[in-house]
C-alpha cells in the first residue's frame, strides 16, 4: 500500500525487506550486484515521485513559484498522511501561481496539473516497484 500513495516510501521498505532476506541467508543467493541494482531502482522511484507533480504542473505553465510550491506542499503534506500528499502539493501549486501572477483561474489549472503529474509519478513508481520484485525473485530463486 506504501508504494503507491504518493510521497510514502514504500519503495525503500521493500529495498530494506530484500536486503534483510539476502542477509539472513548470507548473501548467498542476492549478492551485493543485485543489491545494488535495487537500491538504484528505489532511488529512481523516489525521485520520479518527488518531482512528478512538479512536472505536471509545468506542463500546465506553471511559474517556477508554482514549482517550488508544489515540491514545498509534497514533502510538507508527507507527516499528514494521505490527506496531506494528495492535498499539500496541489496547495503548493496553487500559492506559488497566485504569488506570482494572482489569477485564480490559472493557479487551479496549475494546481490540477499538479495532481495529474502526481498520478503519474504513482504509476511510475508502482512499476519500477514491481521490477524490483521481479529482480529479486529472479535473483533469488535462480
Amino acid at each position: 500500500m506504501a508504494t503507491i500513495v504518493p510521497g510514502l516510501p514504500g519503495v525503500l521498505v521493500m529495498y530494506a525487506g530484500m536486503w534483510l532476506a539476502a542477509w539472513i541467508d548470507d548473501f548467498t543467493r542476492m549478492g551485493w550486484p543485485t543489491l545494488t541494482i535495487l537500491g538504484a531502482l528505489a532511488a529512481l522511484a523516489l525521485v520520479a515521485d518527488l518531482i512528478a507533480s512538479a512536472l505536471g504542473a509545468k506542463r500546465v505553465g506553471a511559474s517556477r513559484l508554482a514549482l517550488i510550491g508544489s515540491v514545498i506542499g509534497g514533502i510538507a503534506g508527507i507527516p499528514f498522511g494521505l490527506p496531506g500528499v494528495v492535498a499539500a502539493p496541489f496547495l503548493g501549486a496553487v500559492a506559488g501561481e497566485l504569488i506570482a501572477r494572482r489569477r485564480l483561474a490559472v493557479a487551479a489549472r496549475v494546481g490540477f496539473g499538479t495532481w495529474i503529474g502526481l498520478a503519474f509519478g504513482t504509476l511510475i513508481k508502482l512499476a519500477l516497484a514491481v521490477s524490483m520484485l521481479g529482480v529479486f525473485a529472479v535473483s533469488y530463486w535462480l
